[in-house]
């Protein structure tokens, strides 16, 4: 593997699958959520490299609150990072929430092996006629998207009414919010969803080419 960037994470053995993952757009790299996916995957022998926007890095570093950069900013931080582990080819790219739409959005120019999205924000809570779907019509790059069934960024139900490419799957996660979390009167656990989504990925890499 290229040389890494020592502000990155990095977690898993090293000459196994790449996968690179992105925060949200207000929790950093190392929130519960991605730490948990990020040991998960390594337990199955993945490589999983985790790093942040230069938003969320400034506010690490220097304290500064920001909202996320405009969207070619964030575009353009993926592109670099991608290139610096060697191309699309040699990753599979995606994240949480924001991390994961970004990445959705160079995926097909950067050649990516492969995609996953954890909590795809389709359009804003309560706003669901604006979508965030245009460029995943014509989405190639072999994609999973893992949703929690009450996340309010995009139901089963709404989901299954967007025109989206062939080339996305998904794994909906029962009672889950955006981030996997269900109800305690659902009878499942935080647990059960997070282990459900880390197994479907590992899976999903092992079937890329």
């Amino acid at each position: 593997m290229p040389a890494l960037d020592p502000a990155w994470l990095v977690d898993g053995p090293d000459g196994n699958a790449t996968i690179v993952l992105c925060h949200g757009a207000g929790a950093p790299m190392d929130s519960p959520f991605l730490a948990t996916m990020a040991r998960g995957l390594a337990g199955r022998g993945l490589r999983v490299v985790r790093f942040e926007l230069p938003y969320m890095r400034a506010r690490r570093e220097r304290g500064e609150r920001k909202p996320p950069d405009r969207p070619a900013v964030l575009e353009q931080a993926w592109r670099e990072v991608i290139a610096a582990l060697g191309g699309g080819g040699e990753v599979v790219i995606g994240g949480k929430s924001l991390g994961g739409r970004i990445a959705s959005m160079v995926a097909d120019e950067c050649g990516a092996r492969g995609l996953v999205c954890l909590g795809y924000p389709f359009h804003p809570p309560d706003s669901p006629e604006r979508l965030r779907t245009a460029h995943l019509r014509e989405l190639r790059t072999p994609a999973l998207v893992v949703q929690g069934t009450r996340d309010p960024f995009g139901s089963p139900e709404e989901i299954a009414g967007y025109e989206l490419s062939p080339a996305i799957r998904f794994l909906f996660l029962a009672d889950g919010d955006h981030s996997f979390k269900p109800r305690k009167s659902s009878g499942r656990s935080e647990k059960q969803n997070l282990e459900e989504a880390i197994a479907a990925i590992a899976e999903f890499v092992a079937e890329l080419p």
